[in-house]
């Protein structure tokens, strides 16, 4: 696959762009140029030829008429455009995560390149270092005149950063769809609503917290063995809806164990969020003496 974008300074939509286009398998070759005969022999164009059409590969967005604009109000650069139709072949066929990744990466890009503001800095003079800027960082300062050779290989290592950037963020977003599948199955099947059992040790809170209003603690396996954790009122919130009993707090080995009569009890958070146990039957008995009478 041949890909032509623009030559001089280059941007982040345009940098994505060609970096996810590399993700799709295929070899690719990328030249950087404005010559519209090098332009029209490309097979795929980003950010050049005032066009957008999947089907003849052109993904631009600077035409005159262009208005392609998600619900939200953001509008496409290219690399939303490239993204659209080939997010889901970068994530395995999974158009969740990709509509997930346009959420967390795309739109941000998206928007910065067609100058719109998704973020506000709530202190003066301090900014967020966004991927936008760490991309542009690439390009040739003020003053300093680099040879195109220099320019180019700025470019690849863009990309290459960008592709880095890409690749990791669509496992990740996967890895969280994953996790809220077993929390939801998780959910389904407990016994008593106030306490979750995980078989891993996934991230729950995103699900758990907004979503069963009467869970008061989740267990999974910890490396120690299984933890008991407090499940918070409300999301980033450092109080629980239940805190562990007060005369655990800040305990460990024989202290704890005295403390809770449980043989295999480890630790106590001092915070009486977390207490941890050697042996399932352990932390299944401590989240029996945390939970209220019934």
């Amino acid at each position: 696959m041949l890909i032509a974008t623009h030559d001089g300074s280059f941007h982040a939509d345009e940098v994505f762009a060609v970096a996810a286009l590399g993700l799709l398998g295929d070899a690719v070759g990328v030249v950087r140029t404005r010559d519209r005969g090098k332009i029209e022999r490309a097979d795929v164009r980003v950010d050049v030829g005032f066009r957008d059409d999947a089907s003849t590969g052109d993904f631009d967005h600077h035409q005159r008429d262009f208005a392609s604009t998600r619900e939200n109000g953001v509008r496409y650069a290219s690399f939303g455009l490239v993204w659209r139709v080939y997010g889901a072949r970068v994530c395995e066929g999974d158009q969740d995560v990709a509509d997930a990744v346009d959420q967390t990466l795309v739109q941000a890009v998206d928007a910065n390149d067609t100058g719109q503001r998704v973020t506000q800095s709530l202190i003066d003079g301090v900014r967020p270092m966004t991927v936008n800027a760490i991309i542009g960082g690439f390009n040739a300062r003020w003053d300093e005149t680099p040879t195109p050779e220099q320019e180019r290989k700025r470019f690849d290592a863009a990309v290459a950063l960008a592709r880095d950037i890409l690749t990791r963020e669509v496992a990740s977003v996967a890895s969280d769809r994953r996790a809220e599948r077993i929390v939801r199955e998780a959910i389904v099947a407990a016994a008593d609503p106030r306490v979750v059992e995980l078989p891993v040790n996934a991230p729950w809170k995103h699900v758990l917290v907004p979503e069963v209003a009467d869970a008061l603690f989740v267990i999974c396996p910890k490396r120690q063995g299984f933890g008991l954790e407090a499940v918070p009122r409300e999301l980033g919130s450092f109080e629980n809806r239940r805190d562990l009993p007060a005369a655990w707090g800040g305990l460990e080995g024989a202290d704890l164990v005295a403390a809770t009569g449980v043989e295999d009890a480890l630790f106590c958070h001092a915070k009486r969020f977390l207490v941890v146990a050697r042996s399932h039957a352990a932390i299944t008995r401590l989240a029996e003496l945390a939970l209220p009478a019934r």
